[in-house]
């Protein structure tokens, strides 16, 4: 039987929660959705993930929540990086960050899925290598499943291509995420590791990446600070459904999700 696993792309504040809330049983149910993964770190107020926003996408039925560089950007959850088993954050910063990388969660069922999560260099943080961590990280869960679902979290498609490249066949999945933009090349490469550039983001498309349009515009017009705030209309769901063999862990199929919650 095949595992099916949901991955929600970035959630950007209250109305990505809403999405959530609104779409994620109907889509669990239509897809026979076996697991849910979600990128949540810009789940509170656009920016960052707090304890409160977390449960609350744990109650909406998220059985999983990766994040990116925003997960420093409220305090409040450094703590619960390190007492919840639920989240990660990118594996590759240094050694005395809260948290971990990687994990392995159950689907109800009892499968084993190992989730990584991976921040990307380009335009980002001097962070270690994503490609190196990987492999440390890979070769950690030894024999405990095939199954392994990668969240790169990166700016450039040619990193984030390069990534997929580079763990097929060794993973699972290596699904983007940070740019909010869902990309259209979902495939399953050579060696059975399904991938996707980016996997969108889930929150008010009537806007840019999920804040008002007017103040980054203004911000690029000036180049002046600004304070971004979440926008509100045109509220969609972003993600990826993808199939994989339990046995083998290869993947046997990806599909885009967009959904409009309005």
């Amino acid at each position: 039987m095949p595992v099916n696993i949901l991955f929600i792309g970035d959630i950007v504040g209250k109305p990505g929660r809403q999405a959530v809330s609104r779409e994620l049983h109907r889509l669990v149910d239509r897809y026979c959705i076996d697991l849910v993964v979600a990128n949540g770190e810009n789940a509170s107020g656009g920016f960052g993930i707090t304890v409160e926003s977390a449960k609350e996408l744990f109650s909406c039925g998220i059985h999983f929540i990766t994040t990116g560089n925003h997960v420093w950007d409220k305090k409040d959850c450094f703590d619960y990086l390190n007492r919840e088993d639920r989240i990660v954050r990118p594996a590759n910063y240094p050694e005395g960050a809260p948290g971990v990388g990687s994990r392995l969660v159950y689907t109800p069922g009892g499968v084993g899925v190992a989730v990584i999560n991976l921040e990307g260099r380009i335009f980002m943080n001097n962070l270690e290598c994503p490609f190196r961590t990987a492999d440390r990280e890979i070769g950690k869960l030894g024999d405990s499943t095939k199954i392994i679902l990668v969240d790169f979290h990166a700016e450039a498609t040619s990193e984030k291509v390069s990534l997929g490249w580079y763990l097929d066949g060794r993973v699972s999945a290596v699904v983007g995420t940070h740019t909010h933009v869902q990309t259209a090349d979902e495939r399953v490469l050579t060696s059975g590791t399904a991938y996707i550039t980016d996997a969108g983001m889930t929150g008010a498309f009537d806007s840019v990446i999920g804040v008002r349009k007017d103040e980054p515009i203004q911000k690029f017009l000036t180049q002046m600070p600004a304070k971004f705030e979440v926008a509100k209309k045109d509220i969609r769901l972003n993600g990826v459904v993808i199939s994989i063999d339990e046995v083998s862990g290869r993947a046997l199929a990806i599909e885009r999700i967009n959904v409009a919650c309005e």
